[in-house]
């Protein structure tokens, strides 16, 4: 399976909302116009997940919306004694919330009680603010020149898909403040990863979703990975970030794990990509209102592996620190 490329900007739905034919497909930049997933239809979900990794702490905030809805959240974990700070929050109806309709075309910004976020574009990369009650973070996430995003359109249907954007190995720098206390987000040894997304969805989907950033011998790595929710679609959200430069992985990836032993070393093959991951802390999430519910296993740990890169050489890495996480939501 070879997915189309897409070079040049082009819109996510047709007048009638429907998605466009000529969208489908994958972009090595955010190239997609999403003005057209707006409010009001039922369907329609949104929203900016930002995560952090540093030597001491993981951070990460999210400014959503569901239509009828607006979910956010922004977590701190340290990695030494696997304390958390934590507060989300479910606005319904969706209020004093704003999401920008592409990435880096506006800001993103939530409030509720005793939570505040803020995502703003900034020259050469983006800031992240956020504050719960004793935690904060501020963080700027760099955008080198070259650096490459991996934008894909998934078509369940004319009328049910999803646009994503996963952009990995984002060098970072700035503080998170616990307890009181400013913690270093020392560059050069700090990432971040955004997922952006845009589309109308189905009531009940499953995913696996797993991204990783760091260096090993000498290389910036990227590892972007996903699975179940595109089966049957013909895309794929598989790709290794190798010092800045996006190779798609146009395969479904084989996963092998089990959620009921989640520290046991996770499998993923396929596409010339063949890695572990080893979990070291399960971020469990159950939410259940009936009609919607949700359950997350996000696990954190560490990637090592091999990717043949096409028409190139063997990259082999080791201690890249991520996550993979399995979901089911009914929305």
């Amino acid at each position: 399976m070879t997915e189309r490329e897409l070079t040049a900007p082009v819109a996510l739905t047709r007048p009638n909302g429907r998605v466009n034919p000529d969208a489908i497909g994958w972009a090595r930049q955010p190239l997609v116009d999403t003005s057209g997933i707006g409010r009001g239809r039922g369907r329609n979900k949104r929203w900016e997940y930002w995560n952090v990794t540093t030597p001491t702490h993981i951070l990460a905030l999210t400014v959503s919306s569901i239509d009828y809805a607006a979910v956010h959240e922004v977590w701190v974990f340290d990695r030494a004694t696997e304390r958390t700070w934590g507060k989300g929050a479910t606005v319904i109806p969706a209020r004093d919330f704003e999401l920008p309709t592409g990435v880096e075309s506006g800001p993103a910004r939530a409030r509720a009680k005793d939570l505040e976020i803020e995502v703003l574009a900034e020259e050469g990369g983006t800031r992240l603010r956020a504050r719960i009650p004793d935690a904060s973070f501020d963080v700027f996430a760099s955008l080198p020149a070259d650096h490459e995003r991996l934008a894909v359109v998934v078509p369940w249907s004319a009328t049910r898909f999803q646009y994503t954007v996963k952009d990995v190995a984002r060098p970072a720098s700035g503080s998170v403040t616990v307890d009181g206390i400013t913690h270093d987000v020392p560059a050069g040894d700090s990432w971040a990863v955004l997922d952006h997304g845009r589309g109308r969805w189905p009531y009940d989907i499953r995913w696996n979703w797993g991204a990783g950033s760091g260096t090993s011998g000498g290389r910036a790595i990227g590892i972007q990975v996903g699975g179940r929710w595109t089966e049957g679609t013909g895309s794929t959200e598989n790709a290794v970030l190798v010092d800045g430069r996006l190779h798609k992985i146009h395969d479904e990836l084989e996963w092998d794990y089990d959620i009921a032993e989640w520290r046991r070393p996770w499998r993923l093959t396929g596409g010339g990509l063949a890695a572990s991951f080893t979990p070291f802390y399960d971020k469990v999430t159950r939410t259940n209102l009936g009609v919607v519910a949700s359950r997350t296993d996000q696990c954190f740990g560490h990637w090592a592996g091999t990717f043949a890169v096409p028409g190139g050489d063997v990259v082999r890495f080791d201690g890249i620190l991520g996550w993979a996480e399995e979901v089911h939501n009914r929305w």
